[in-house]
């Protein structure tokens, strides 16, 4: 085959079968030119392959790496942050349970938290016994719903006096919330923390027990189970004494016609005349261990448990006498509940050491010096019961209003507080002395 290539001045005649190459008539220096710019790509897309590269030849280096076991308050932040109110709803008939949403102020997303941890608030009040002047108050209130990236939920149930001591003043913090807390006002809020939270294996059914308000961190858990292991089976017993009380229910009848796993048992103790067995509650009485081994499937089952003194005092123990290891018994009680149940105390003291000899405790910056002689629960009774002047909230190991640096001396802990204290600080508010101690208050 004869191809015929011609230029301007030149013919050339090729006589094999390779495809010619057709190429312009160049002068020394545009051949130098071309030679040079051929040169400068190659060097440019080397240089480029390298940088693209060296990241992935540096990860590729490093052994490949378990993920880190989420901590309570991982990638949360220190302190408090701003949270603005973006809207207000009744949960319940009586109108005694808001749900307050919250966005973040800086508008950065949020940490996901752990279904059923829950959200601390310091909160300035006035305070009538002082001219109207503020005082600091730290609560903590459950998250009510699933982790979400751009706003959290909680429900607060207004507390009222105790109907046996009218005279008393109502819940400060609930009834606040619910008075004068409104949509547009701005909040300070601590990180999700808590030790109160689901297992997320799916191949352990749920049982999430409630008295109350107890709800709140089941609805958390609840929802997340929904939507991230709709294949998990989750059995709520839901405690009250009648629809007027009853938080939540068109969500939670509605979550239980869609979703077959989940089986829902509402208990009324005093359902009134209009309540309705088998439409408004399915059971009549209190959620106790009669209800749970009559309606619960056999084999391994994990309890999450939250409500009043009345029924942790009786349910915790029944479950452990019926056979169920404690691993599998998880439990947040609210009100002055004792609970039988053996739990870690985070200390490094032998388990022999006692805190109930006499002891010396130093305020530093109070400049007291007092003796601790085991007629106190906490560090923190004792110190307001010597005019000792300390922050304090939640009273029961969980807010952290109450660290406290420890400079010298060791605490003891009855069982391990939902807080954890920073390394060299105590929680007075469920610690206890075990030797000579100094503390910077």
């Amino acid at each position: 085959m004869r191809i015929n290539a011609c230029g301007p001045a030149h013919s050339h005649t090729l006589t094999n079968t390779t495809p010619a190459v057709l190429l312009p008539d160049l002068t020394t220096a545009q051949l130098l030119g071309w030679i040079l710019a051929a040169l400068f790509l190659q060097a440019s897309v080397g240089i480029g392959v390298a940088i693209w590269r060296r990241p992935r030849r540096a990860a590729e280096a490093e052994p490949a790496a378990t993920p880190p076991a989420r901590s309570a308050n991982n990638a949360a932040w220190a302190r408090t942050r701003e949270f603005r109110v973006v809207s207000r709803a009744y949960e319940d008939a009586a109108r005694s349970q808001c749900s307050f949403y919250l966005q973040p102020v800086d508008g950065q997303p949020l940490p996901e938290f752990r279904p059923g941890q829950f959200l601390t608030f310091v909160l300035q009040l006035m305070d009538d016994a002082r001219q109207g002047e503020r005082r600091s108050v730290t609560r903590c209130y459950s998250l009510s719903d699933a982790p979400a990236p751009d706003h959290y939920r909680v429900s607060i149930k207004r507390v009222p006096p105790p109907s046996d001591r009218p005279d008393l003043a109502p819940g400060v913090s609930s009834n606040h919330f619910h008075d004068r807390v409104q949509v547009g006002d701005v909040l300070q809020v601590r990180a999700p923390s808590g030790h109160f939270y689901i297992d997320p294996d799916p191949s352990v059914p749920a049982v999430l027990v409630a008295g109350g308000i107890g709800i709140t961190p089941m609805m958390s858990m609840l929802r997340w189970c929904l939507t991230r292991q709709p294949e998990r089976h989750v059995y709520l017993y839901y405690g009250l004494r009648q629809g007027t009380e009853h938080a939540f229910k068109s969500q939670l009848e509605e979550l239980a016609s869609v979703h077959p796993r989940f089986k829902l048992n509402v208990v009324y103790s005093r359902p009134a005349a209009e309540d309705v067995q088998g439409r408004d509650f399915q059971h009549r009485g209190h959620v106790d261990l009669a209800l749970l081994q009559r309606t619960l499937p056999h084999g391994r089952h994990q309890f999450y448990i939250c409500g009043p003194a009345a029924m942790m005092e009786s349910l915790v123990p029944a479950l452990a006498d019926w056979g169920v290891p404690d691993a599998d018994v998880h439990f947040e009680a609210f009100g002055p509940a004792s609970v039988r149940k053996a739990a870690p105390a985070i200390t490094a003291v032998p388990a022999e050491a006692t805190s109930d000899v006499a002891l010396e405790v130093q305020f530093k910056r109070s400049g007291r010096t007092l003796i601790w002689d085991g007629s106190d629960a906490s560090l923190l009774d004792f110190a307001e019961r010597h005019g000792v002047a300390v922050d304090s909230g939640c009273r029961s190991g969980s807010c952290g209003s109450c660290e406290t640096r420890r400079l010298a001396g060791s605490v003891i802990y009855a069982q391990r507080p939902d807080c954890d204290p920073t390394p060299g600080h105590c929680l007075l508010c469920v610690g206890r002395p075990v030797s000579t101690l100094v503390l910077d208050a």
